[in-house]
Parts: C-alpha cells; structure tokens; sequence
C-alpha cells in the first residue's frame, strides 16, 4: 500500500483529507509521523505557490508522496484581505481567535449585503525525485458571507463566521460531513480523490 504524506499538523484538516481518501488503497500520514520536519515558510504570492512549496519541501525531506494544502479567506470588502495571509491575519500564525476578532473588527461598520466573501482551497500532490518529481495542482472556493458574530463550535479557523446560504447557518455550526458537501476542501478533495487512483499509480513506478 502506498504512503501519502500529508503535510500539515492542523487535525482538522488532516480529519477532512482522511475522510475523503479513506477508500483509496493508501497509508495517510500526517507531519506528526515525521522526526524533526523542516519548517517551511510561506512567502508565495498565491495559495498555489505556496501549496506547491510545502508538498516539494515534505515530499523530498520525507521521500514520500506528499499532499500539501494552503487555504484562506478573501473578504470583498476588504479587496480580497486576509487571503493568503489568513492564518497569520493577527500577526501570530495559528491564533485562530485573534484571527476572527480582527476579521469582525475591520468588517464592524460593513453593512450585511457587503460582506461577501469565499474560502479558497489549492491543494499541491507531489511525488519525490526518486520518482521523477511530478506534481499537480487543484484550487476551488466556495462563496458566503461573514456574520456580525461567531457561532457554532465545529470546525477550525474561520468557520464560526462564514456564514453559507443554502444552510443557513455558519461553518461552525454544522457537522464536517455536511460542510465537505460545499466547502472549498471538500470541493478540492473530491477532484482531487478522482484523479489520484492514476496519480498513485505513476507515482508507484520505480
């Protein structure tokens, strides 16, 4: 059976990436299994650019097939900001908290027909030099609003404000089974888990 790298520590994440590819003949793997991971930093211009930096990084440290995520939110009100800095919109990457009270505080004065608003999600698949280093690439988004407060307690980073229309409700308060459904990852994931039974076979070669 084939091992996939995939490189993050976020367990939400990792969650929503095993859920998707649970039926594929693959051992998924996350950082955690690695000794001493090299830190990457993020310094693309796109989600892409920086997807594909960190699955190159992984998957040549590693020597594995390697999937790598960047993902964020762009806020038409604030010209597409926070973007591909929304992990570290408050200045300390990962503060999830800090990140929403930022993004409500700059939004205070935004009436509700304008706080428009999508995730992003690119997803980088890399195969090691051994393997002839291949890779590809697959970006969705997925459109909402953001809410004048957070509610609901599921989900990580920014879920507890985007607010999706078809449900009526904001990321944070619907289960990550029924959020896949619409959500950017959800949407990657899924073109992503329909290409990667010929992916996994070229990367097998020797």
């Amino acid at each position: 059976m084939i091992e996939l790298l995939v490189a993050t520590t976020n367990q939400g994440k990792f969650a929503e990436v095993q859920a998707f590819l649970s039926k594929l003949p693959l051992t998924i793997l996350s950082l955690r299994d690695l000794q001493n991971p090299p830190s990457v930093v993020e310094d693309g211009a796109t989600f892409e650019a920086n997807a594909l930096k960190k699955a190159r990084t992984f998957a040549e440290f590693s020597g594995l097939l390697t999937l790598a995520d960047d993902s964020g939110i762009e806020v038409d009100a604030l010209g597409g900001a926070p973007g591909i800095y929304s992990a570290r919109y408050c200045g300390e990457d990962g503060n999830d908290d800090a990140n929403n009270q930022k993004l409500l505080r700059e939004l205070a004065k935004v009436p509700p027909d304008r706080r428009t608003a999508r995730f992003v999600c690119a997803l980088a698949l890399c195969v090691p030099s051994p393997a002839g280093m291949k890779e590809w690439t697959v970006r969705q988004s997925c459109e909402g609003l953001i809410a004048f407060s957070l509610t609901g307690s599921n989900g990580f980073g920014y879920d507890p404000l985007f607010f999706h229309p078809s449900f009526g409700k904001t990321f944070g308060e619907v289960d990550r089974e029924i959020k896949a459904t619409v959500s950017h990852r959800g949407k990657a994931l899924r073109k992503l888990a329909e290409m990667l039974p010929t992916l996994v076979d070229l990367a097998a070669q020797p």
